[in-house]
This record gives structure tokens, sequence and C-alpha cells, in this order.
């Protein structure tokens, strides 16, 4: 069985096979192993009160605060509920800068090092105002 123009399919799935490896070849042994940033919640405002929680517990509000913030967003923005949220008698304004920032005012310490060791880039400050965090 004879294939026409076998040369050029060989050559064009040899350059298909090359671009599409590229990425790895390109990026082989330059894997690099942050560390995990030790994150230091010690803000000004937090050591002020006594009852140190979150609207959730430390570990849930790692893994899902986008979640919390996107639902908030949403209530506020889409639906006008600007109720805040109860939690243990407390209450949280539902905004990033009157209700999480207020505590969390170290937004390079807290926020920052945490996006930047995961890569992602948040969104918040497309919308919101960067605070402006005091050098001391």
């Amino acid at each position: 069985m004879k294939i026409y123009n076998g040369g050029k399919i060989f050559i064009g799935l040899l350059v298909f096979a090359v671009l599409a490896a590229s990425p790895f070849i390109f990026n082989m042994g330059k894997s690099k192993t942050a560390e995990k940033p030790d994150i230091r919640i010690d803000t000004p405002e937090i050591l002020k009160l006594e009852d140190k929680k979150c609207v959730a517990p430390r570990e849930q509000m790692r893994a899902t605060h986008m979640k919390v913030l996107d639902s908030w967003r949403d209530a506020v923005v889409r639906n006008d509920d600007r109720s805040p949220v109860l939690v243990s008698g407390r209450q949280y304004d539902k905004s990033l800068q009157n209700g999480c920032m207020k505590c969390h005012s170290n937004k390079e310490e807290f926020c920052d090092k945490c996006h930047a060791y995961v890569e992602v880039k948040p969104t918040c400050w497309e919308c919101h105002i960067e605070p402006k965090e005091k050098k001391s």
C-alpha cells in the first residue's frame, strides 16, 4: 500500500507533536517549590477582639472563602440584600472592605501571600478600591 504525500504527512505530524509538547519541553526542570506561606492574623483589630472568630471556621474559610465572597456579592449586587450575617450573635457586613478587610487589614500578609503561593489572581480589586497599607 502506497501512502501518497507520506513525507509531507510525516513532517506535519512531527511539527504538530513538537508544538504540542513545547510547553512541557520549555518548562522541564523549572518546577518551583514555593514555601507554604505562614499567615499571621494578628492585626490590631483582631487582637482587640475577645472572641476571635470569623464567619466560618478557619479551615472552611481557607477552602471556600471565594464562595462566601461570591455569594455575598450576588446577594448585595444582584438581590439588593445588604442584611448582615449573624454568626454566634456577632454581625458581619456582607462586604469585602467593610467586612473582611476591617479585621484582616493586612492585605499583603493576609491575601497576597496565599494568592501568590497558589498562583491565583483575584478579581476583587477590579471593582473595589485596593487598600493602602501603612508602612511601619
